[in-house]
């Protein structure tokens, strides 16, 4: 597409599109493919100008190519379908809207005409205050209607107009915020799957979820996520459905049930007919679900509310009494025309609102704000270690067989039964299969996947059986061949293992080479200093490599071979002794240990049950991202707490003003309200950015 250069500077330019208006979904259209070419850091696209900004690292010429080679019909499908700038421009022009009116109201329009609207605007306050009353609450609206009301009875519109015009701008900026936030979270939350299980005639096949269309089959194992609403016609799974209804319990699903999109399987195997194949409605139920869920405030905001609507009846009666001391109207109602509800209830889910959509800029997903308030006060960080202390891509070192058995038929025989499951272990198996071009045939019978242990199903006719330690030899009591206890015991203890057994006889160990991420020591190193005292690393793996893993690391405790109940268990232990406990992880193991927690974080590219039940997920490229979240929390409390001692300060010192005489009513209320907006408009700046 044509465009001309406006002006640049080495690595960013200013472009201008060759067209003469641009819609909102063009301008999403053009940034979502500009954020595609390599080299592209940043991008901002100006529909009403039809401009693009771009900031770049790789050569220019690259950058031009692109442009060059753009059309909004090739990249229509890269725009997303929840976009945030329709929203924007609505409450943009809204306040606008709002600044524009009062400026005719106050400069053009003669005085009856003002007081006019007035009277007309301040029925919507007392209407609203007067059913608050009625219905047994002296809350916020209360005070409100009654400052408005006394304003007018003294014949001080003037006062009356600018306190609704305030109220008004205030109220558009926290819807605003709010739902702005609420849209990112759900964005963040929205369905990611790629590849999906296709049953054919040949068997089961992966292909692109787009290629699935109404009437196919899928087949959905134990940890993935649903792709598509549909119903089971064959087979049993326990299914997640917090991402809908909120619910943590999993819910039975038969031959018969139906399941949506998004959820995901926590036990078991089924055939679902697909009948819907973009799993529509899904964004919809996940902003239904946050607006409505309890776990989108924090104990803080709670704690403001609350304060905000106790706070009423005293300033009402102070009001009255100091009417009564000095019979003077004026003096009294300086005392209605500032209160610290307004400001409170205002400015602290803002500042909350606006922490969550300023962690989605670091790759950061927080389902909620008392998440937030769980990592500042945390004294209990849980690691598990495979995927999250380490790589999330471990890869196979060795195949070392048992009983003469050949190295590439073990290992197409362990691709075979691991592909079907999403562990970073299974994953290098299959890796290390493919590497080798050791093709495979599904030959097996179903497959039974047993959190934490392994994987059983049956191959002509016998049983085999992968997984840990305890699982093969304690639960399945597979034995090692006679002869070769000696080349068992000889096994590398750096490296991690899979044992596979056949026909309960041990027929070969998997080593996996799962390196430490480079960042790990200096992460713990930092999440000490940022206060947290006990650092806990819990893994499955053997002890002699947890605890060189640990030693690596610097974690203050480990603990080695638990189950997912040990980790549950010793995070609720934790929490009976009074403390706040943090658990991050990325597998289907984890899952109970993270619905248990405080606060549970979940690496992007683990077990998408993990994901669904933690309350933040982090970017899976850099655990850099949890110094970033400890940072942002505690920056979080820092300024909650700031706004309380500013919001009682300064009201109560235009309070003492006002009383003495020093400043009359509508003077307190203007700045009264221009402080509330002042500390709102704070509230809504990125608090990283003012730690540096």
């Amino acid at each position: 597409m044509k465009c001309t250069i406006l002006h640049e500077m080495p690595g960013r330019m200013r472009v201008r599109m060759a067209q003469p208006r641009m819609t909102l979904l063009q301008a999403d259209i053009l940034e979502a493919y500009l954020r595609t070419v390599a080299g592209v850091s940043e991008v901002k696209v100006y529909d009403r100008t039809c401009d693009a900004v771009i900031a770049y690292t790789a050569p220019r010429g690259e950058i031009t190519a692109a442009l060059a080679g753009f059309s909004y019909e090739a990249s229509a499908a890269l725009a997303n379908e929840h976009s945030a700038r329709a929203l924007d421009r609505e409450y943009q022009n809204r306040l606008v809207n709002a600044v524009l009116c009062r400026c005719v109201n106050k400069l053009i329009l003669p005085a009856p005409v003002r007081t006019a609207i007035t009277l007309w605007r301040s029925l919507h306050y007392i209407k609203t205050g007067l059913v608050c009353l009625l219905r047994g609450k002296i809350r916020v609206p209360v005070l409100d209607a009654t400052a408005i009301t006394v304003s007018m009875l003294r014949g001080d519109y003037a006062t009356a107009g600018s306190i609704m015009f305030l109220l008004g701008v205030g109220e558009t900026l926290e819807e605003w915020t709010h739902k702005k936030s609420v849209a990112d979270l759900a964005r963040s939350m929205a369905l990611n799957v790629d590849k999906v299980w296709l049953q054919t005639a040949d068997g089961d096949v992966l292909v692109n979820v787009g290629d699935v269309k109404v009437g196919d089959v899928v087949t959905i194992n134990t940890g993935n996520m649903i792709p598509l609403d549909g119903k089971v016609i064959d087979g049993e799974v326990m299914v997640n459905q917090a991402s809908i209804t909120g619910e943590p319990l999993p819910v039975r699903k038969c031959e018969g049930g139906y399941v949506y999109a998004g959820t995901v399987v926590e036990e078991g195997s089924a055939s679902v007919r697909v009948e819907k194949c973009s799993g529509a409605g899904r964004y919809d139920r996940i902003v239904k679900m946050i607006e409505e869920s309890e776990k989108l405030k924090s104990g803080a905001e709670s704690k403001a509310a609350h304060l905000a609507d106790s706070l009423v009846p005293y300033s009402l009666g102070a009001t009255a009494l100091i009417w009564l001391i000095t019979r003077n109207p004026t003096r009294a109602l300086a005392v209605l025309m500032v209160d610290f509800s307004c400001a409170l209830k205002l400015s602290m889910p803002i500042a909350v609102l606006s922490a969550m959509k300023e962690a989605s800029t670091y790759k950061l997903s927080v389902k909620g704000g008392r998440f937030l308030e769980a990592v500042s006060e945390a004294k209990t960080f849980v690691f598990d270690k495979t995927g999250t202390l380490t790589y999330a891509s471990p890869r196979v070192v060795d195949v070392v067989t048992f009983g003469g058995k050949d190295k590439n038929d073990m290992l197409r025989l362990a691709a075979c039964l691991e592909e079907h499951y999403p562990h970073s272990m299974a994953k290098a198996v299959v890796a290390e299969a493919e590497r080798r071009n050791l093709r495979h045939e599904e030959r097996h019978s179903r497959v039974d996947y047993i959190v934490a242990h392994g994987v059983s199903s049956s191959v002509d006719g016998e049983k085999v059986v992968i997984g840990s330690q305890h699982f093969v030899f304690e639960d399945e009591h597979c034995v090692i061949p006679e002869g070769e206890q000696q080349r068992f015991d000889a096994l590398p203890s750096e490296y991690s293992h899979l044992y596979l057994g056949i026909s309960g006889v041990l027929a070969a160990v998997i080593c996996i080479e799962d390196p430490l991420r480079a960042e790990a020591r200096e992460v713990i190193d930092g999440l000490h200093a940022l206060g947290i005292p006990k650092l806990v690393m819990m893994t499955g793996d053997n002890a002699a490599t947890a605890r060189s893993v640990a030693a690596a690391v610097g974690v203050d405790e480990f603990y080695a071979e638990v189950l997912p109940e040990d980790k549950a268990n010793f995070i609720r232990a934790e929490r009976a002794a009074g403390r706040k406990v943090i658990m991050l992880g990325d597998g289907v193991n984890d899952s109970p240990a993270l619905s248990e927690a405080d606060a549970g974080i979940a690496i992007s590219d683990g077990a998408a049950i993990a994901r669904e039940v933690a309350d933040i997920t982090v970017g899976a490229d850099s655990l850099y991202s949890l110094l970033t979240l400890k940072r942002l929390s505690d920056a979080l409390m820092a300024r909650i707490h700031g706004n309380y001692r500013k919001i009682i300060s300064f009201n109560f010192m235009l309070i003492c003003l006002g009383v003495a005489g020093v400043l009359p009513p509508a003077t307190t209320a203007l700045l009264h309200n221009i402080s509330t907006l002042m500390i709102s408009l704070k509230s809504m700046t990125n608090l990283l950015d003012e730690e540096e």
